[in-house]
Parts: structure tokens; C-alpha cells; sequence
């Protein structure tokens, strides 16, 4: 959808959000150890026993062993791979969209549709308390909601070239390709929070760390499957050029076939789960009712630091929103082909796995949110420099429409170096919410905490590409049509129907970086002391209750 890709970032603050959890649970358990006591005989009491346990081998009970988990983990494995699928699937609707260019009107009523994974604490009380006990707290989710999206993919495997109208040339019904994907996505999230419960308890005490290493390493490689794989396929340029001897229309793959084909994965595999998995109970563990979850989001939501950051995070991404949700699709719109720039992300996964790891080193002290601020102005910077990409895209176009190797180099660089002032805000970020979470609400504080960073990149990303088009202002030249307006896409087609050229005088997508980029500079002065002032906060403005 953008440069860079909304789902990167999801999952690798999922991952991040994870050992968010892990370290508040060991502040907690930090709290309540007893501390070593020298008695007046000079015995140690708490802390030689301690030991003794230690060489005893009672940590041993929790070293993770693959032994008798090996099935679970490739279900778990598996199971986030079927959930990347959908979101995959989502992720190329954009570039699709904008190689048949839409407006970017229907690009924003389309952008919804990432919206569900932001909002999912919502609806995650309700998944986490109601279930049936003799179906299993966790297939009682899981299993209607997986044949869900089957049955969806299915339904919209049969009626996908009638809505996107690839077969008679028309512009695709955006409103039913929304409502699609949302509810795909929607049953996504769904899946999702029951399939974190349920790796809690399918996995031993030992192994349950490789949960997030299932969740991240599945629902990237569905993902990766869902998008870069569908759309280097999808293109017939692609596989004339690298795949088949004698060229052919289309590519190998098509929308209908895929969702037809994962929608069949779907039930099939689901069916498996229900009639072979069985759950263990957990209807012991405690859980808070619906209304005390909401009651306590509610509680967290009112404290006065919260809501200082909460507007923080809120607005921190709108000085980003033109450049990162609106290049991608300007490149396309400038002839750069979707597979191609689908592609550059095969490289950038190495990048994605160890600047998390080298970011963590300067995010572990007690101020994480410094990162933050060293970040942000880079992050700004190379906002810029993706609307000069932009800029020079047509300049560096060849006679026959393609681009040399030296372009795909500069943005495959530039991405790359975006990354890195991407993660240094975002890891600092959730190594704050580690430092600051109440470790007995640890998971529930964190979550809500990155539910409203997501929803800050959310609304602006949705905001600018409404407004693109508007903001645009072109003429049409020569032709019957000459002298009249055409920067919307059925303006561009009467003009170029009417022996005109539509010529462009402002483009929106530069008009919005200079706001984007002005708002960003007040944004950073206004916010900068106030970030570490809530820095200096004591611990004690964090919590529900006074300790």
C-alpha cells in the first residue's frame, strides 16, 4: 500500500509488543521475589535456597525443550501463516487499484480496511470471555471464524473479476471490494486474538516463547505469500519476462483462482483443527469479565499521563502520512510496475530482523523514548527525499516504459535507509510502553497503548489520500476538451478520449508534503520537551492505584 508497507511495521510491533509483555512479567516477578535476608547466625535464607533450587535443576522445568511440542509449534506456524493470507491479499488491493488508476478518494475509502488490526481491543474481551466450554475457549473462535473467511474467499473468488471489472475495462466497485476485505481482515483479527490465547496453553510452560516467534515469522511469511508471491505472479509482464518461453495475456495467477484456492486451504485445514486438535481446558486461569476489561481500559484511558501520550501518539505520524501513503502509489501511477516494487521487499527482510535487535541496545535505559526524538526529524527527512523519488521517477523513465537498474537501486536504498529511522521511533516507542505498563495489567496496558499508535498512523493515512486528488489541479490540453479540468481519473479519460492531453500544474501529493512536513516541524518543537518531560514521570503516574 506504501512505502513502507503498513503490514511490516504491524507485525514487527507485534513482535516487539511480545517482549514488551515478557519484561513487564519479569519486573513483576522482580517485585514479588523475596529478597536475601543474612539471619544473625550469618545463614542466608531466601537467596542460598534460591541457589540450591538453581543446581538443583528447578529452573531447568522451564529451559524450552521441542520435545513433545514439535506438532504444536508447526500448528501454531501454520496457523499464522493462514492469517497473514488475507492480509496479504488486502495489502496488493492498492497497487492493483492504482495500476487501473482509481481515485484517491477510492484509494482512502479503501485504506478502512487496514483499520480492524488497530481496533481489535475492542472486540478482544468479548473473544477472551465468551466461549462454549465443551467446544474449547479458543476453537470456539477460531474454528467459525476460519470457515468464515474461507467461505468469503470463495464467495469472492466467484464474483472478483466482476468487481474489480478487469474483464470489461470499467472502474472496479470499491465499495464491495471494501466491505470485502474489511470483513476478511476483520476475521482476521479475530483469528488472531484467539490463536495468541490459545499458543498460551497448547504450548508446555517451557516452549510458550516460541509463540511469537511462530506469531512473527507465520504472519509474515503468509503475508509474503498473500502479497509479493500473488502479485509477481498476478503480473503478466513478470512471467513473460522471467517465467514462460512464448508470452501469454495474463499471468499465472489470477485474484478469482487465488481466493478460490485459499478459500479451499481454509476449510480444509480448519476441518483438521476442529475434528483432530484437541484444547486443553483453561477455564481455570483467571480472566476478567467484559465489563472489568472495559472498566479497566477505561481506568488506564483517564489517568493524566495517559492522555497526554495518548495525543502524542496520536498525531506523531501525521507529519509521515503523505509520504508513506501516498509514494508507493504515485510510483505506480508514474509507470513503475506493482511486482516490481512488491519484490524490493524481499531484500529488506533481513534488514527488518536485526534493526529491531540493534535499535533495543540504545532503547533499554531508562529513557527509551530519546530514540524517539533522534529519530523523528530522520524520519521526516527521508519523507522528503521519497517526494524527490517521486519527482524524478518520469525523469528516469526509458523510451520503452521500463526503468534501468540504477532506479530500482535508489529506492531499494532509500527504503532501506527509512527502515531505520522507522524502527528507531517504534521500538523506542513500545520499550517505553514496557517501562511504563502496570506489570499486574501489564498486557492489557500495553495493548490499548499500541492500539492508539497504530490508530495515529491509521487516520492520517486514510486523511491524505482523501484528500490527494483534491488538492490536485490539472488541464486538459488540446482536443475538443481543452482548457477543462481533469485531475480525476474519469476527467483524465474524457480528455484523452477527446484528443487531449491531461496535463498536470499541481500535484496534491506535493502540495500535502509541505503541509505534512510544516506540521511535522511545530509537531517536533511543541512535543519534544513534553516527551521527556513524561519521561521523568514517576511510576507512580502510570498506575491505576497508588503502590
Amino acid at each position: 500500500m506504501s512505502l513502507p508497507d503498513w503490514e511490516e511495521e504491524a507485525s514487527a510491533q507485534k513482535s516487539l509488543l511480545n517482549l514488551g509483555r515478557n519484561e513487564i512479567k519479569r519486573r513483576g516477578r522482580q517485585r514479588a521475589a523475596p529478597t536475601s535476608v543474612v539471619t544473625g547466625n550469618g545463614s542466608l535464607d531466601m537467596a542460598s535456597s534460591r541457589s540450591e533450587e538453581k543446581v538443583n535443576g528447578f529452573d531447568d522445568e522451564l529451559t524450552p525443550r521441542l520435545a513433545g511440542d514439535r506438532l504444536n509449534v508447526l500448528l501454531l506456524l501454520f496457523l499464522y501463516v493462514l492469517q497473514g493470507i488475507p492480509l496479504g491479499l488486502a495489502g496488493s488491493i492498492p497497487m492493483i487499484l492504482s495500476s487501473q488508476h482509481v481515485s484517491y478518494h477510492d484509494q482512502a475509502f479503501f485504506s478502512l480496511v487496514f483499520w480492524p488490526f488497530s481496533l481489535k481491543l475492542i472486540w478482544a474481551p468479548i473473544i477472551d470471555s465468551v466461549y462454549s466450554k465443551s467446544f474449547g475457549r479458543r476453537k470456539s473462535w477460531l474454528v467459525p471464524t476460519q470457515y468464515l473467511i474461507g467461505a468469503f474467499m470463495l464467495l469472492l473468488s466467484v464474483f472478483a473479476d466482476q468487481v474489480m471489472d478487469r474483464s470489461n475495462g470499467k472502474s472496479p466497485n470499491i465499495y464491495v471490494i471494501t466491505v470485502a476485505f474489511f470483513m476478511l481482515n476483520f476475521l482476521a483479527s479475530v483469528q488472531d486474538i484467539a490463536v495468541d490465547g490459545w499458543a498460551l496453553t497448547m504450548l508446555s510452560k517451557r516452549n510458550v516463547g516460541y509463540a511469537s516467534t511462530c506469531n512473527s515469522v507465520g504472519q509474515t511469511a503468509g503475508y509474503f505469500i498473500g502479497n509479493v508471491l500473488f502479485l509477481a505472479f498476478e503480473s503478466a509482464e513478470f512471467c513473460n519476462k522471467y517465467i514462460r518461453s512464448t508470452p501469454e495475456p495474463l499471468g499465472i495467477l489470477t485474484l478469482t483462482g487465488y481466493l478460490w484456492f485459499w478459500g479451499i486451504v481454509f476449510v480444509v485445514s480448519t476441518s483438521f483443527v476442529w475434528f483432530i486438535k484437541t484444547e486443553s481446558d483453561d477455564s481455570h486461569d483467571e480472566t476478567e469479565g467484559v465489563l472489568s476489561a472495559y472498566w479497566t481500559l477505561w481506568k488506564i484511558l483517564k489517568l493524566p499521563s495517559v492522555m497526554k501520550l495518548c495525543i502524542i501518539l496520536l498525531s506523531s505520524k501525521a507529519a509521515f502520512a503523505a509520504a508513506e501513503a501516498v509514494a508507493g502509489l504515485k510510483l505506480i501511477e508514474y509507470g513503475v510496475h506493482k511486482e516490481q516494487l512488491a519484490l524490493l521487499a524481499i531484500p529488506m527482510v533481513p534488514l527488518q530482523v536485526v534493526l529491531p535487535i540493534l535499535v533495543s541496545k540504545y532503547t533499554a535505559g531508562p529513557k527509551p523514548m530519546d530514540m524517539f526524538l533522534k529519530s523523528y526529524p530522520f524520519r521526516m527527512l527521508m519523507g522528503i527525499e521519497f517526494a524527490l523519488l517521486v519527482w524524478i521517477t518520469p525523469k528516469m523513465q526509458l523510451a520503452d516504459g521500463t526503468f534501468p537498474a540504477a532506479y530500482y537501486g535508489l529506492v531499494l536504498l532509500s527504503y532501506a535507509v527509512h527502515q531505520v529511522a522507522l524502527y528507531g521511533m517504534f521500538v523506542s516507542v513500545m520499550g517505553f510502553f514496557a517501562r511504563i505498563s502496570d506489570p499486574i495489567i501489564g498486557g492489557t496496558y500495553m495493548t490499548l497503548l499500541n492500539t492508539v499508535y497504530n490508530l495515529g498512523g491509521n487516520w492520517p493515512n486514510t486523511l491524505v489520500l482523501s484528500l490527494v486528488d483534491d488538492l490536485t489541479w490539472a488541464t486538459c490540453t488540446e482536443g475538443t476538451l481543452s482548457g477543462q479540468a481533469c485531475q480525476k481519473p474519469e476527467q483524465r479519460e474524457a480528455c484523452k478520449s477527446a484528443g487531449g492531453t491531461c496535463s498536470t500544474d499541481v500535484d496534491g501529493f506535493y502540495v500535502q508534503m509541505v503541509i505534512c512536513t510544516v506540521f511535522g516541524l511545530f509537531w517536533f518543537r511543541f512535543f519534544r520537551k513534553r516527551i521527556s518531560a513524561l519521561q521523568d514521570l514517576p511510576e507512580s503516574a502510570w498506575r491505576i492505584r497508588a503502590k
